[in-house]
């Protein structure tokens, strides 16, 4: 897989549908495989300022990345977090607005 991460948009599609599919425990493996397909964990670690150790155990299978760890990672990739509304079914606002709008009429 990681010899299809060649640049920040491989990369970002890549951690965004790890994100997507909703299992957390798959965020440290995806980042981990980004991480070898960026130079390995030696040169991660010197992008980020982490040990390799460190990286190792947060980048495994029980791995649970903090969030500023994460942002670290994230920034050595070239990427950012963002936030965004779920735009596949409305919001729990929208839905109690329309469900107060059908009673009153």
């Amino acid at each position: 897989m990681s010899a299809h991460l060649r640049n920040e948009s491989d990369i970002a599609a890549y951690v965004e549908a790890m994100l997507e599919d909703g299992d957390a425990r798959m965020v440290p493996i995806a980042l981990r495989t980004v991480a070898e397909a960026v130079g390995g964990m030696a040169a991660l670690a010197e992008r980020t300022g982490l040990s390799r150790e460190a990286l190792y155990r947060t980048l495994s299978a029980k791995g649970n990345p903090r969030l500023d760890t994460l942002a670290a990672l994230l920034d050595a990739f070239g990427l950012r977090l963002t936030v965004r509304p779920v735009q596949a079914a409305p919001s729990r606002v929208a839905r109690r607005r329309s469900t107060a709008a059908a009673a009153a009429a």
